[in-house]
């Protein structure tokens, strides 16, 4: 017996059968195979998506892949066994009701999952963002792979599930750059000296906590009102979280010079006519 009928044997001794099933020692090693070469693919895919990824980021990612890899190693054995001759069904079959559940079980966790990965991929979201959801106003903290926490002006912590970011409209007030451009409207009498109203507002941002220097305040004289001069006051921060604290500050730094100088801030004011009818009684 020569040594490639001995081969032959040994390729073709059974493993495990029965009257449907039949595993040899070549489905034996066409799945180590196929489990060495899924292996060596998902480490280069995993390598090139995550080397331009954050530390923090990379880690995460990584965690996930770990069960990623596990569900394609099940779909390319499963795949082998079919290529080799196995009949696959019989596995199919009896898991059919299984996976039937697990679908409708899973499908809002891998859609909060699939939507964790694209944000860490595109890095669309950072921590320290300044978001706004739901109309509230959060600053992220903590970006997972299913959700991500972010604590609200009242000290709240908001726990929104990933796939919002994909669904619905949110608004990224940090995106672009950590500055943020804020505005006040102010209105004064009319007959009101507009280059001293100008000073005196570019005087109630100077020097108040979290406001830039650079860029400059600007003040516009926007609107002729009803009752009022309508002027606009903008300035520039980079804590736009913190948007409410500081704009008291500036109403309170306004409401004082305006005073000081003499300019009065109107209220909206009517003048009523009342017509009497004279009434000849018959």
């Amino acid at each position: 017996m020569d040594i490639i009928e001995i081969l032959k044997d040994f390729l073709s001794f059974s493993i495990f059968k029965t009257e449907k099933v039949n595993i040899t020692m070549v489905t034996l090693l066409m799945v180590i195979a196929a489990f060495l070469a899924t292996s060596l693919v998902l480490r280069f895919i995993r390598k090139l998506i995550t080397r331009r990824l954050p530390a923090e980021d990379h880690n995460k990612f990584i965690s996930l892949f770990q069960f990623i890899k596990y569900i394609v190693y099940l779909v390319v054995i499963m795949s082998t066994l079919n290529a080799s001759g196995v009949n696959i069904n019989v596995f199919l079959t009896a898991s059919a009701a299984l996976f039937v559940g697990l679908g409708f079980a899973l499908q809002y966790l891998f859609q909060d999952l699939i939507s964790g990965i694209l944000i860490l991929l595109d890095q669309s979201l950072h921590v320290g963002d300044v978001i706004e959801i739901n109309d509230k106003v959060v600053k992220v903290f903590e970006i997972n792979l299913r959700t991500t926490r972010g604590l609200t002006r009242n000290n709240k912590v908001m726990v929104i599930p990933n796939h919002k970011f994909l669904t619905e409209t949110i608004f990224n007030h940090t995106q672009n750059s950590k500055v943020t451009r804020e505005f006040l409207h102010v209105g004064v009498a009319y007959g009101s000296d507009v280059q001293l109203v100008t000073k005196l507002l570019l005087e109630s941002v100077s020097g108040v906590e979290h406001i830039l220097k650079k860029p400059e305040p600007l003040v516009l004289f926007e609107d002729f009102g009803d009752s009022a001069l309508k002027f606009g006051l903008y300035f520039y921060t980079k804590e736009g979280f913190l948007e409410p604290g500081i704009k008291s500050q500036v109403r309170y730094r306004i409401d004082a010079l305006f005073r000081e100088n003499g300019v009065t801030i109107p209220f909206p004011q009517r003048d009523v006519h009342i017509i009497q009818k004279n009434q000849n009684n018959a």
